[in-house]
């Protein structure tokens, strides 16, 4: 009994005195979701994709002025709309922001998630598959691999890609 009640003061000291021993995020965020740029090839088939394949909702858009685009050095001076999109329509969602500056990539389209570096899937969890497939099935996207398929006893997984590259997991109850 001795020992565990040093044990949990020598815990409470080292949580008290060092913070970060309990890996908690320092408080520094204004919102805890991350919002992620996606640039894209051509933007309406892009936002067709997102919106009617994969069900995200338009949340917002903007435009970057080419002045103040090459202020901020998001690029040497070219103009951009920005489409926002989330899953659902709540503050703290993620956002998934698509935008085009109207040219093709300089890197070949992936055909496997270790074809390239940087962000190359995302994934995302669904309550049901079915709607996902029947959207899928409707706009003729190709699944990738043999998918969909069962993960275990009650999840499938789906991989798509949407129309630049970029896969798409899907996982949830059949």
């Amino acid at each position: 009994m001795k020992n565990l009640l040093k044990s949990f003061i020598l815990l409470a000291v080292l949580l008290i005195e060092f913070p970060s021993f309990a890996n908690q995020a320092p408080d520094d965020f204004a919102k805890s979701g991350i919002s992620i740029g996606v640039v894209v090839e051509d933007l309406n088939k892009s936002l067709d994709f997102y919106l009617n394949v994969i069900g995200m909702v338009k949340t917002g858009e903007f435009s970057v002025d080419a002045d103040k685009s090459k202020e901020l050095g998001l690029s040497n001076g070219n103009r951009f709309d920005v489409k926002v999109l989330k899953l659902e329509n709540s503050e703290n969602a993620p956002e998934w922001k698509l935008m085009s500056f109207g040219k093709k990539a300089n890197h070949p389209k992936q055909n496997y998630v270790p074809d390239d570096t940087g962000i190359q899937y995302i994934t995302i969890f669904v309550k049901s598959m079915k709607p996902f497939l029947e959207r899928i099935k409707k706009h003729d996207v190709k699944m990738l691999g043999k998918t969909p398929s069962m993960l275990d006893e009650t999840r499938q997984f789906v991989l798509v890609q949407d129309p630049d590259g970029n896969f798409i997991e899907l996982i949830g109850p059949k």
